[in-house]
């Protein structure tokens, strides 16, 4: 549901006249009602211990792919939001033919992918919260494997 507000220094919120200043979501109770309740979920649910749970497998998981193929470059991110560059071996330039070979790779084998970044070589992880670990492993082997056979 779309929410948003409009915030700024006194000065320019006050000198706007009455309803010159808003926006179209803005205060909308409904979506704000919907607001509450998925900060009540992820507070009930504790989904940011669960997004540090899932960074830190992704991370320990890259890492240990890292320290054995060279094409993974550097590992970065917070939280569930994890991304991995993949690079030439040789001069660490971005690689995005692997790295399109690789989201190909993984596709035919059910894992979708994301591959982002300036030069296209970046590997994008945003598991949804509730992903269990089982499932998440799963899709790292896939990765690997993938990675292993191109």
């Amino acid at each position: 549901m779309p929410l948003s507000a409009v915030t700024g220094r006194a000065e320019i919120m006050d000198a706007a006249h009455a309803g010159g200043l808003g926006g179209t979501y803005g205060g909308n109770p409904v979506a704000c009602a919907a607001a509450l309740a998925t900060i009540r979920v992820i507070e009930e649910e504790d989904l940011l211990v669960r997004a540090r749970q899932i960074g830190d497998i992704l991370v320990e998981r890259l890492t240990a792919m890292q320290q054995s193929d060279a094409r993974i470059g550097d590992i970065r991110g917070h939280g569930a939001m994890i991304a991995a560059e993949i690079v030439d071996p040789a001069t660490g330039e971005p690689d995005p033919a692997t790295t399109s070979a690789l989201a190909a790779a993984c596709a035919a084998q059910g894992v979708v992918m994301l591959t982002c970044g300036t030069f296209g070589n970046v590997i994008r992880f945003l598991p949804p919260l509730a992903i269990c670990d089982e499932l998440l492993n799963d899709g790292l082997d896939v990765i690997a494997h993938e990675l292993q056979k191109i």
